[in-house]
């Protein structure tokens, strides 16, 4: 999972994303201090890992990984390449989904790039910069089907999808928004649309408004009431919080934030956040040697989720045995498992679930 950071100059993306990464970004108080995107991966915290390592004593212990992409803040006219436009607009393209940081923060000695707070028009002003640059997309591309159409009649659809999109990028509206039959949903995915990305809208608030989620501030409503129109989500942060515990160790960091009245770190609910928004999950394999996270898109069936590991797993599929981990874990080992006959064989069509401790057996 590829996730990218953008925001306005001076929101707190680049805080943020030291913190979760502790990559080094370098985060100042004046725009343009990200000149190329910063990456970061990062180990999603997983408990169900050490207790499987409990009972197998693997040689290595593997987490699925997230990658966080550090844009440099864009700015009104990015799209024509203002500031540093083209070249972030083009590093958004790879990312799967987009960690939108909105400012709910008032502080003097931290300059706005438009000299006040108001998170709506920020939004909108990375809004319209991607809906700019989709459009010349769309253009190009509507421009080419329909000198095409005439002779392929095959490109109807994709031409009037092309006219639909044009229309509600034209009304200031994200591709996402759009409601598209199942046709539809599969050729918007070959146009690689800024605003087609699904969106969490990273409200970046006070330490004081932390423990509530931010319920009392009056900028994070506005974000929220912005993104129920558009079906988004919300996430509250402190990036200053979590820039003072990235170094503490991890009971350290318990301890702070149980002062604060904060149940988890931010980095453990911006995963969370970013796994519901992109619809993913992770199964588990466990022995000896190692013991592994996969992630993988809820609902896929299990040959495909053992091509995760090797394509020769997916070609030469036999079986998937499954062990609930609940059941596994009170049991404490496999042996205790297979006695109660909780071990159970699936075929092809079994669809994975979370938290599946699995064995795929398969003959090349």
């Amino acid at each position: 999972m590829k996730l990218g950071i953008v925001g306005l100059p001076n929101v707190g993306k680049s805080t943020l994303f030291n913190s979760l990464t502790r990559a080094g970004a370098e985060a100042a108080n004046y725009p343009f201090c990200t000149i190329d995107p910063n990456v970061g991966i990062v180990a999603v915290p997983d408990e169900r890992l050490s207790k499987l390592d409990a009972i197998y004593n693997s040689e290595k212990v593997v987490p699925a990984v997230i990658e966080f992409v550090d844009i440099a803040g864009l700015v009104k006219g990015a799209s024509k390449g203002e500031g540093l436009g083209n070249q972030f607009l083009s590093h958004i393209r790879e990312v799967d989904a987009i960690v939108h940081v909105v400012r709910c923060f008032e502080d003097e000695n931290v300059v706005h790039v438009d000299g006040s707070i108001d998170p709506i028009r920020d939004i909108e002003v990375i809004n319209l910069e991607l809906i700019f640059a989709d459009l010349e997309v769309i253009e190009r591309r509507l421009s080419k089907t329909l000198k095409s159409v005439k002779m392929d009649k095959s490109l109807q659809k994709e031409a009037e999808l092309l006219q639909k999109l044009k229309a509600e990028l034209e009304s200031g509206k994200c591709a996402r928004n759009l409601d598209l039959d199942d046709d539809e949903k599969i050729l918007i995915k070959g146009f690689s649309l800024l605003t087609e990305k699904p969106v969490l809208y990273a409200a970046n608030v006070p330490e004081e408004d932390l423990a509530d989620h931010g319920m009392e501030n009056i900028y994070v409503n506005k974000v929220r009431e912005y993104a129920a129109g558009e079906n988004s989500e919300v996430f509250v942060i402190c990036a200053k919080i979590e820039e003072e515990i990235a170094d503490l160790e991890e009971d350290e960091k318990k301890l702070f934030l149980q002062e604060l009245g904060v149940e988890k770190g931010g980095l453990e609910r911006l995963i969370a956040a970013g796994y519901k928004l992109l619809g993913l999950i992770s199964f588990l394999t466990a022995g000896p040697k190692e013991t592994r996270a996969w992630t993988i898109t809820e609902g896929l069936r299990a040959p495909q989720a053992a091509g995760k590991i090797h394509s020769d797993f997916e070609r030469g599929f036999i079986r998937a045995e499954i062990v609930n981990y609940d059941d596994l874990i009170s049991l404490g080992s496999m042996q205790a498992v297979k006695e109660k006959g909780l071990v159970r064989s699936e075929g092809k069509d079994y669809v994975m679930k979370d938290g599946d401790v699995v064995l795929f057996r398969f003959n090349v």
